[in-house]
């Protein structure tokens, strides 16, 4: 843990869309020396990052880069894949996400996650979020549930849409309207940092527009973290940016400023669409 307390990364006071001074901010997540392999293929390469608590930050770099898999070591989900390791340390509020005494359930509920495909279950559009509740707590009476689901289908902007079609099936809706679900699925268990993996990417210019603007109030309350390719996306929800190439995490800083004035070249590169 002292490892990562030392990893200190510049601060300027206008980030992205807001205007906040990100050094007066606690770290959410924080990484240091994160190494990883699927197997003997080497993904990430000694990564250290700091994510800012109640920030947007975007994560970007070509294709392959290693930001995925960033992603799902920090709630863990590469403990799925078999053949996957990782060195270095990863925490989440000062708490190292692999230490023995580390729940491996609530730290997926501490920090949610939300694909680059929609992925509601094939039930009603009430039991995808009730099924979430009920595996954190399985004595939950009616009245809370009702409440709880209400309420994160209002926080993802989806209430109005759906109060009326509750018992239908969640498949019948459109793509962004699925996707709004499983960030209301995401936020009915109260996480405390949400992970998105490209999910504007199978989404029309509408749809995305309503992610974004939801993503942007959500921030207040959240921390996010986003991976996308789309660099206007970024430009216009982030606060933090961390561009990551071949495994490797070569500049984060500022949205504004790593856009306006990249510190280095390859950063300079992808930005100005050379290659990725």
């Amino acid at each position: 843990m002292n490892d990562v307390a030392e990893v200190v990364l510049p601060a300027v006071p206008t980030a992205g869309t807001a205007s906040v001074d990100v050094a007066c901010e606690p770290w959410a997540v924080q990484a240091a020396g994160v190494s990883s392999w699927y197997g003997s293929n080497q993904v990430l390469k000694d990564v250290d990052i700091c994510i800012p608590q109640r920030r947007i930050t975007a994560l970007i770099g070509p294709s392959g880069c290693g930001k995925s898999t960033f992603l799902r070591c920090v709630n863990r989900m590469n403990d799925l894949i078999r053949g996957f390791r990782m060195q270095g340390t990863v925490s989440v509020h000062g708490e190292d996400i692999n230490g023995p005494q580390v729940d491996v359930t609530l730290l997926r509920r501490t920090v949610g996650m939300v694909f680059q495909h929609p992925n509601p279950f094939p039930m009603s559009v009430y039991d995808n979020i009730a099924l979430a509740v009920r595996e954190h707590k399985p004595s939950i009476n009616r009245d809370e549930l009702d409440g709880i689901v209400e309420q994160s289908l209002k926080d993802a902007h989806l209430w109005d849409e759906v109060k009326d079609r509750l018992s239908g099936s969640a498949l019948g809706l459109s793509g962004g309207q699925q996707q709004r679900l499983c960030i209301a699925r995401a936020l009915a268990v109260k996480p405390e940092v949400l992970m998105l993996d490209e999910p504007c990417a199978s989404l029309d210019p509408i749809a995305t527009g309503k992610i974004e603007e939801l993503l942007l109030q959500l921030r207040e309350r959240y921390t996010i973290i986003i991976v996308t390719h789309n660099l206007a996306q970024a430009r216009r929800i982030s606060d933090e940016m961390a561009f990551f190439l071949m495994g490797e995490m070569l500049e984060q800083g500022p949205t504004q400023q790593v856009l306006a004035a990249p510190q280095r070249e390859e950063t300079a590169a992808y930005l100005d669409g050379s290659y990725g």
